[in-house]
């Protein structure tokens, strides 16, 4: 075989990349009495200096990502959306139909993390990604929905668990009825032990997170089992499962809608509950080799949860008796009501103590991953008192402030709690929606701006990499208007049933906006990109003239740095 024909698939230096310092002398984040390793040189060229040790690897991050999936309690917290919107229909084709669409925003935005293996991840893609002159816009856009989507999501999380804790409680003392406040305390309990934990050296992190998303994939088996194995509907007048006919084919009427409609409201609950897979993304500047690792994490996490939460799908919709009553039941939590119909008190229990630790465990993983996502928007100076929340502590080298910063906020949240159950339900609208408006923005540009200009990362879709693209920016499309849908229509629909996604997700990201034009266009440029990627169309090949020219403008700037990466 020729050096010509070879030549494209050996390590090269960033010298002979289409890839140039645009910061002036002193800023670079290079070190020439350091050797850079291959993860600290990818990047030092994206712009950034390592401040983590990295110290998560393929295994440990799919770990932290699974758990913020928490199969288990997402599926337990949204049952409300899943099974009352269109029944089980929605639950065994809809789930499948839904994950089509999920997969493919999973692998593209997969291959952007290859590309582009920072801590902020998408804000950062989209910035690097947009049409010139509309890079920090983009990022300012993207960043603020994502940051909205990640700062619900452990309090959502752990308020579900607070719910079932004080469900079992009920189960086992029928006399007992939970108050707002009991609900509002346990909750904030949670949300503080989990910060104290995500202040953890990354070491101890990694460790813990293996441990509990570990339990999280065991209960979900466990789970899984337990139900179909141990269900007591024969002892009930009832067969042991529901016909598949029945299972399969009725669309429970939970909407005003037509039925197809409905099935495409119930995938909230699917939405939901597979939001977490972007997580390998935040955690990239502590993975080694994360340009590989952190996107197989992300497409293996996005698989392994569609498959799994699937087959709990199943068993759930072929043993449930009666929707209606799973829905109204005095528990105020779904899940154990739909427990207590199909299983008996010491299963019913048994089961919501494994699906508790679990969430636990996500609430966890969910607050990691905000964190580092906070870490990196105040970094580039996104946030108001951005010096604060952008500090390393020295003794943990985690960022513990951006935690803490998240874990006040997501309690101030959580005095929704006192608004009723339409009130705190705005967390889980804000983290379906938002979360999937911040993963598609970046590849719907990658798609329709930057196209075959794209410079991928060695972890990449080939030539399926626009048609992905296209289906996942298409999915995305028609879900955010479908989210925004209320359960009723016409002259039954009142404040109390109205859907309030479009305001307490709309309203503050059009504040943003407003934000933007006023005052943020004026100061904000971005993240600190250190790089003048060829996919931005600023030369005309990834070799030839475009690399020359980008070299010229290197020499012709004064900069005269170049940082080192290697590309396979």
């Amino acid at each position: 075989m020729s050096t010509e024909r070879t030549s494209t698939h050996r390590h090269r230096s960033i010298a002979e990349e289409p890839v140039t310092s645009v910061l002036p002398d002193g800023d670079v984040p290079y070190d020439p009495t350091h050797e850079f390793n291959p993860d600290e040189e990818v990047l030092a060229a994206l712009g950034y200096k390592s401040e983590f040790k990295r110290e998560f690897s393929l295994f440990t991050t799919f770990c932290v990502s699974f758990a913020v999936l928490g199969l288990l309690p997402s599926f337990a917290s949204t049952l409300y959306y899943g099974m009352g919107y269109a029944g089980t229909a929605g639950m065994t084709w809809g789930w499948i139909i839904a994950m089509v669409g999920i997969q493919c925003v999973a692998m593209s935005m997969a291959e952007l993390c290859s590309s582009m293996p920072t801590s902020g991840g998408l804000y950062y893609a989209a910035a690097v990604l947009a049409p010139p002159g509309w890079g920090p816009f983009a990022a300012w856009i993207t960043g603020w929905s994502n940051w909205c989507a990640q700062v619900t999501a452990a309090p959502s999380v752990n308020y579900g668990i607070s719910a079932m804790i004080l469900a079992a409680a009920s189960i086992s003392n029928p006399d007992y009825v939970p108050q707002s406040w009991q609900v509002f305390l346990l909750t904030v309990f949670i949300m503080i032990i989990h910060a104290a934990l995500s202040s953890m050296p990354t070491k101890w992190l990694a460790q813990f997170n293996s441990a509990g998303s570990t339990f999280n994939f065991l209960a979900l088996i466990v789970v899984i089992i337990m139900i179909p194995a141990g269900t007591d509907r024969t002892d009930r007048g009832l067969p042991r499962f529901a016909p598949s006919s029945e299972v399969w084919g009725t669309i429970y009427e939970g909407t005003a809608f037509p039925p197809g409609v409905a099935v495409l409201m119930s995938f909230i609950g699917v939405i939901w509950t597979m939001s977490g897979y972007d997580s390998p993304f935040h955690l990239a500047e502590e993975c080694s080799n994360a340009n590989l690792a952190s996107p197989r994490a992300i497409v293996l996490t996005s698989a392994t949860g569609g498959i799994f939460g699937w087959f709990l799908q199943l068993v759930v919709a072929y043993t449930v008796v009666d929707i209606e009553q799973v829905l109204d039941s005095e528990l105020g939590q779904p899940f154990a009501a739909y427990l207590m119909q199909c299983m008996t008190q010491k299963m019913t229990l048994a089961i919501l103590a494994l699906t508790i630790i679990a969430g636990f465990s996500m609430g966890q993983g969910c607050m990691i991953a905000a964190s580092r996502v906070t870490f990196a928007y105040a970094r580039d100076d996104c946030f108001p008192l951005s010096k604060y929340w952008k500090r390393v502590n020295k003794h943990t080298q985690t960022p513990a402030n951006a935690v803490w910063f998240n874990c006040v906020i997501g309690i101030l949240l959580l005095l929704l709690i006192f608004g009723g159950d339409l009130a705190i339900g705005a967390l889980f609208s804000i983290g379906a929606i938002a979360a999937f408006v911040a993963f598609t923005i970046p590849i719907f540009i990658r798609v329709f701006f930057v196209g075959n200009r794209f410079r991928p990362g060695p972890w990449h879709l080939g030539k399926f990499s626009i048609p992905i693209g296209v289906t996942a920016s298409a999915f995305v499309a028609l879900m955010v208007p479908i989210l925004c849908l209320p359960s009723v229509v016409g002259a039954d629909l009142t404040p109390a049933d109205m859907n309030w996604t479009c305001l307490v997700y709309g309203g503050p990201m059009f504040l943003v906006t407003i934000w933007w034009f006023v005052s943020a266009r004026k100061w904000f440029k971005g993240p600190k990109v250190n790089i003048e990627h060829m996919m931005l169309g600023r030369g005309e090949s990834i070799d030839g003239q475009g690399l020359a020219d980008a070299k010229d403008r290197d020499d012709s700037s004064g900069d005269g740095k170049l940082a080192q990466i290697k590309t396979s």
